[in-house]
């Protein structure tokens, strides 16, 4: 049995789900809209501001989705009305970002700047305080596009494993190794 398909969705206010043909369901709030076709073996119900989901057998396979479709729409629930924050650190001597709009220009010890261009869903801070490593702030209505961004930013300078040195998310600790020591 899923535990987690389960367990009902409960819909805040100012958020409407609409269920359309071919099983896509669109989620329109204060912040954006989103929409995801559910498998037709799942079926939707709404009633009373929750949202819940059912299955139509004990296959493995429809347990599987019914706990993954019930994930999604809550996360596209919970998105649409307060959104996602993904916070991310440069370490590193000389590892600089600054946001220009939707695009974000990254100083990371290559021989050229990196500029990634960002989706019109996605918006970018960046901060940068005097004895502090920079920080990069995402925000978005729509998680599944959020963590690609943010590992994309990651995949341009992963951190490494002995100064500790690269890109990481905003309290993620980075197990050092102890390197070569000295023959005697």
């Amino acid at each position: 049995m899923s535990r987690i398909g389960k367990l009902p969705i409960t819909i805040p206010q100012g958020v409407t789900i609409t269920v359309g043909n071919n099983n896509v369901v669109v989620v329109k709030g204060k912040i954006g809209e989103l929409s995801r076709w559910v498998d037709p073996c799942i079926t939707l119900d709404i009633q009373n501001d929750v949202l819940t989901l059912s299955r139509e057998s004990e296959q493995n396979r429809h347990k599987a989705l019914h706990g993954l479709y019930r994930a999604l729409l809550a996360n596209m629930v919970h998105g649409v009305s307060e959104g996602f924050r993904a916070e991310q650190e440069l370490i590193g001597v000389g590892y600089k970002a600054e946001a220009k709009g939707q695009m974000i220009e990254f100083a990371l010890g290559y021989s050229h700047p990196i500029h990634l261009e960002l989706p019109p869903e996605v918006k970018a801070e960046t901060i940068s305080d005097k004895g502090k490593a920079p920080r990069i702030i995402l925000t978005s209505h729509d998680k599944e596009l959020l963590g690609m961004v943010t590992a994309k930013i990651r995949s341009f300078r992963k951190p490494e494993p002995y100064k500790g040195k690269g890109i990481r998310f905003a309290k993620e600790i980075v197990r050092k190794k102890a390197g070569k020591s000295a023959s005697s």
